[in-house]
């Protein structure tokens, strides 16, 4: 079956999570994904932890359907490579400072020359221009710029957010750039240049609090894991130490929630909690009551009142209760994927399509391709030979 990417070539020298993503996700749709890494050591991600059968975790999610190719382009013989698989590319993604793959000959304008076609990817924490251009950016720091970290946690503790979620943004907006210049060039018949900032990123994600605070207002405030302007809207506990999610969006759900399940209707009519805005205002108390009622009932007997009523509600589940969620089990969005220790469980990927499956190949272990891909430029066994003797691979 056709996938929506075959025939197109990637190079990605890549490492961490940002790029690796992007280029994940462009691999899942059939794009041959040539990954650059360093020889020996590889993608730095590759040793975050070995929580994998030995392996990083977030190596193995965001690395799947690869090549590994290992180059040291400091050498001119690897630095070589590099140019002659660019030249028949379709997408070269880079992810390191900015400024180094110009330092290399390796600029967007060098490029261009050598492949006017080739759509060109760079992923920075702060852009390739402008007083923050070279300034180190992890994930966290990114979180912290954007002002993620101000509306998140509780009103005494700011806290980040579980998952790298400037490096997903970062590796979202990639990835849709790139299809982008793809459609695009297919009307122009000459690749782009891209520039992807992480703060730019996230911060388009930062919308609804910027606006929020808009004119200098009061931002969101920080209130755990509720909703920071409606309520009831958030984390309650109820009986057997167990907690549940429940969300109202409006009066007709406050009033069906009072009747059916606090079976307190008369709590719909109290003046202390008559809107939105009461509710909120007067959370602490509000929060108080609808424990009390919760105390004695099971989660599954809350959920029952609350699907009842047709109120939004969901288990705030653990990672052993994800992978074993019901309904991924039932959509059968799990597959094994291959990886240099065994098999293991992969989620595909969000979008179920039925004109096409997406690929789910091996994680590569390091250098895995890099014989091969060299034959395929020409190189002989005593060329490679002599590249491996310097380390250039």
């Amino acid at each position: 079956m056709e996938k929506p990417l075959d025939g197109i070539r990637v190079i990605s020298m890549e490492h961490a999570i940002a790029a690796p993503f992007c280029s994940r996700q462009l691999a899942d749709l059939g794009a041959r994904v040539i990954k650059i890494e360093r020889p020996v050591t590889g993608d730095f991600a590759r040793n975050y932890d070995q929580r994998v059968d030995g392996m990083s975790s977030h190596f193995v999610w965001t690395n799947r359907s690869k090549e590994s190719l290992t180059l040291d382009i400091k050498q001119a013989s690897a630095l070589h490579v590099l140019t002659e698989l660019l030249k028949t590319a379709d997408v070269f993604i880079q992810n390191l400072a900015p400024g180094a793959t110009a330092r290399l000959g390796l600029s967007y304008d060098d490029l261009q020359k050598l492949n006017p076609r080739l759509i060109v990817c760079d992923i920075s924490g702060y852009g390739n221009d402008g007083p923050y251009r070279d300034k180190k950016a992890y994930d966290l720091l990114i979180q912290s710029e954007a002002g993620f970290l101000s509306i998140t946690g509780t009103p005494e503790e700011p806290s980040k957010a579980g998952c790298s979620i400037a490096d997903i943004a970062a590796g979202m907006y990639a990835y849709t750039n790139i299809m982008s210049a793809i459609l695009l060039r297919q009307k122009t018949g000459v690749g782009s240049h891209i520039d992807i900032s992480m703060l730019e990123a996230l911060g388009e994600w930062m919308g609804y609090p910027l606006y929020y605070a808009y004119q200098n207002a009061p931002p969101p405030p920080r209130t755990g894991a509720s909703h920071a302007t409606i309520y009831p809207y958030g984390r309650f506990s109820v009986g057997g130490n167990a907690m549940v999610m429940l969300g109202l969006q409006n009066e007709r759900e406050w009033q069906l929630f009072c009747e059916k399940v606090l079976l307190q209707p008369e709590l719909a009519h109290d003046a202390r909690f008559a809107n939105n805005a009461l509710r909120n205002t007067n959370r602490t108390i509000l929060k108080e009551m609808i424990e009390q009622c919760f105390l004695h009932l099971s989660i599954t007997a809350v959920q029952e009142r609350l699907d009842s009523a047709q109120i939004a509600n969901a288990r705030m589940n653990d990672m052993a209760q994800v992978w074993d969620h019901p309904q991924l089990q039932a959509r059968n969005r799990w597959q094994e994927i291959s990886t240099p220790v065994g098999k293991v469980p992969a989620l595909l990927p969000p979008g179920k399509n039925n004109q096409f499956t997406y690929r789910m190949d091996p994680v590569p272990g390091i250098g895995e391709h890099t014989n091969a891909i060299l034959k395929e430029l020409g190189l002989d066994d005593a060329q490679i030979s002599s590249m491996k003797n310097t380390e250039a691979i």
